[in-house]
């Protein structure tokens, strides 16, 4: 398994960039998302496709606002159902255990949605392709949100401060750190695809090699009889 560490820097950095880059694409798919999330069923599809759109800012491919409707979203709601239900049961029980073993499992976790929608996978494999993902950068993805959290709080407050115009520009600044919020989980997801892959990549070849037919064993030449000599 792969232990490749996670750039902190290099990824809020990133995140930064494709978030600048497709604000306004994800400013619009944000506003639509509020607005239909209290539609019973649709906002099902609308946070598979908000999931896809995550993964795709992370590749730097373009975002369509409309992709959040679209049908393809509602092809896998059994998978995504069970999945957050295995996620909720799993953290529940990590709760008993005090706080920390439930916020170590939520974040190994905490990619296992992308992977459900861009490998198509199992929900319990996509559980298992987060954790080994992730693996050794669970403290680097808590980094991550931490600083952008801190950094959102504190610029917020200080727009909020300007007078007159202090509301209004926090909340277009809440609006283009939350994009910038989605390209760094993009960004971040990207980085444990790759991950991924070479795990997967790696399993097969395991398989393959557990699995193999064994050549058959080479027979022995029959001995060349010695010539009779009369």
């Amino acid at each position: 398994m792969t232990t490749e560490k996670l750039d902190i820097m290099k990824v809020i950095g990133d995140g930064i960039r494709c978030g600048l880059k497709n604000f306004f694409p994800l400013f619009l798919m944000i506003i639509l998302y509020i607005l239909t999330f209290w539609i019973p069923y649709l906002n099902v599809g609308t946070t598979i496709g908000f999931c896809k759109a995550v993964i795709s800012v992370g590749r730097g491919e373009k975002i369509d606002p409309l992709s959040i409707f679209s049908k393809d979203n509602f092809k896998n709601l059994g998978n995504f159902f069970l999945l957050m239900g295995l996620i909720s049961i799993g953290v529940t029980a990590a709760m008993l255990f005090m706080f920390f073993p439930a916020m170590v499992i939520g974040i190994a976790w905490s990619f296992a949605i992308y992977f459900l929608i861009d490998k198509h996978v199992s929900p319990l494999k996509a559980l298992q392709l987060s954790y080994d993902a992730t693996y050794g950068n669970k403290w680097r993805i808590f980094f991550v949100g931490l600083l952008c959290g801190i950094v959102v709080c504190a610029i917020s407050l200080v727009l909020g401060l300007i007078p007159k115009v202090g509301p209004f520009l926090a909340v277009i600044g809440c609006f283009l750190f939350t994009a910038i919020i989605i390209a760094v989980e993009g960004v971040m997801y990207d980085f444990f695809s790759q991950k991924a892959d070479a795990i997967i990549a790696e399993h097969r070849a395991q398989f393959c090699r557990h699995h193999a037919p064994e050549a058959p064993a080479a027979e022995d030449a029959p001995a060349a009889e010695e010539p009779v000599v009369e």
